[in-house]
């Protein structure tokens, strides 16, 4: 129940972000090998942080995998690192295990 009001208040906070910021946010499409900030980029984190239960965030990228528009990596609290992919409403798509040392992987396709 915590997890939806959270994500709810995220999905209304996404709103009056974008109509600040979206045309900002849209300006770089596909992936990227950079860090972005901004608003959209604080959005992205809070909701990984979310979708993880916590952790410490290493990075916020657009991404285009999956039918995402952000890809967060996330430290979580045991150690392990993920991937948080979301979609323009910052909705998880898919969280895969960051697999950048042992080369690519999908999650299940």
């Amino acid at each position: 129940m915590k997890h939806r009001t959270i994500v709810t208040t995220i999905a209304g906070a996404v709103v009056v972000a974008s109509l600040a910021g979206g045309a900002v946010a849209l300006a770089g499409s596909g992936e990227s090998d950079s860090s972005v900030t901004g608003p959209g980029a604080e959005q992205a984190k809070a909701a990984a942080l979310v979708e993880t239960g916590g952790g410490r965030v290493n990075a916020v990228e657009r991404d285009s995998e999956h039918g995402a528009t952000w890809e967060v990596e996330v430290t979580k609290s045991d150690g392990s690192t993920v991937d948080v992919r979301l979609d323009a409403a910052f909705h998880t798509v898919v969280v895969d295990p960051d697999t950048e040392e042992a080369g690519s992987a999908t999650n299940g396709s």
